[in-house]
């Protein structure tokens, strides 16, 4: 029974978190114009480029959806596609300059509204709480 309470708690914890975490992006997102799946996409395409499918598959879309999700970013100048260098038949998403300008602000803007939040834990702890998250969030884990 300890067990089952240690594991209803952690997973009561991640989902509050969750509901903080999404609160605080969904609002940023909103006041710069974005949906909470723009701002995803923003985030996945601060350090990669991936394929059409790929970035659909990671976001849980049809291609088709995510092809109007990308066709509006377009529009906006934040995000652009083009031919694989390796593989001139697929097509990459990736970030225009001003895409990675907004994203830096986005990523400044979110770490001032946790910061308040995350400031509750000394510094060793929240090293300790990275260590514990990221084999939930690798590849193959629950995220």
């Amino acid at each position: 029974m300890a067990s089952e309470d240690s594991v209803n708690a952690l997973v009561d914890a991640l989902v509050r978190s969750t509901f903080h975490v999404t609160g605080v992006l969904t609002r940023i997102g909103a006041e710069n114009d974005l949906s909470l799946t723009q701002l995803r996409v923003l985030g996945i395409l601060r350090d990669r480029r991936p394929g059409v499918t790929e970035l659909a598959a990671y976001l849980g879309l049809d291609k088709s959806t995510l092809s109007g999700l990308i066709d509006r970013a377009e529009r906006r100048g934040l995000l652009a596609r083009g031919k694989n260098p390796l593989d001139g038949r697929a097509v990459e998403v990736f970030l225009t300059p001003a895409g990675r300008e907004l994203t830096q602000r986005l990523d400044n803007e979110i770490l001032q509204a946790l910061a308040p939040t995350l400031g509750r834990l000394p510094a060793a702890e929240r090293a300790q709480l990275v260590g514990l998250l990221e084999p939930l969030l690798a590849p193959g884990g629950t995220g």
